[in-house]
């Protein structure tokens, strides 16, 4: 049996992006023209810009309209299994983990450099109206946008709804809705979310 070390190695980066940046020199060599293969595609069938040494899962699903476009800055990493819809604009070393689902609607997503995304983590920037005056499926969908600052470590299925800002330097825990404002250096719980401390406080 002929063994696919490649293949295997390409699986892990997919679902471990951060390794892409610590890779030996005899797997950059494939790993390089990989990526930029991946995103030159991409960036040629949707609205999207992605900045230098990005990783881009090829399991990963991005969707960027005219209008909804993605904006990647340098060193960002979208890992497998997540959906992406613009518009979203992401600073620099910003980390999507895998199992992510971010739809921008028509304000969008902005997040700020540095800030980590855990996997599974749900951000929607609209929201259906729900007057009983019919379905809400038919209903206008609205849209506020989302903005979430540096340096911002949202925790493993948590959710953000549309309309919200997170300060910078915040910490949303794991399995988490944010439904309000958060303040920098807060650390968030719970459903619906509430400030169980400050990031300032630990050492």
């Amino acid at each position: 049996m002929q063994v696919d070390y490649q293949a295997q190695h390409k699986q892990r980066l997919a679902y471990m992006p951060w390794l892409y940046y610590t890779l030996k020199e005899k797997h950059k060599q494939w790993a390089l023209p990989w990526q930029t293969q991946i995103q030159s595609q991409l960036c040629a069938l949707e609205t999207i810009s992605i900045g230098q040494n990005c990783f881009v899962a090829p399991q990963a699903h991005l969707f960027a309209e005219p209008g909804r476009d993605i904006k990647m800055g340098d060193q960002c990493m979208i890992a497998a299994d997540s959906f992406i819809h613009g518009p979203i604009t992401m600073g620099n070393e910003v980390a999507i983990n895998h199992g992510c689902s971010l739809d921008g609607g028509r304000a969008g997503i902005v997040i700020g450099d540095k800030t980590r995304i855990a996997n599974n983590v749900t951000i929607y920037a609209f929201n259906h109206g729900m007057s009983m005056q019919q379905s809400i499926y038919q209903q206008k969908v609205n849209s506020l946008g989302i903005t979430i600052g540096i340096d911002v470590w949202v925790g493993a299925q948590a959710g953000i709804v549309d309309g919200v800002t997170i300060g910078s330097h915040s910490v949303i825990a794991m399995g988490a809705i944010i439904t309000k404002d958060v303040e920098p250096y807060a650390i968030m719980a719970g459903n619906p979310a509430k400030k169980v401390g400050d990031r300032r406080d630990k050492s």
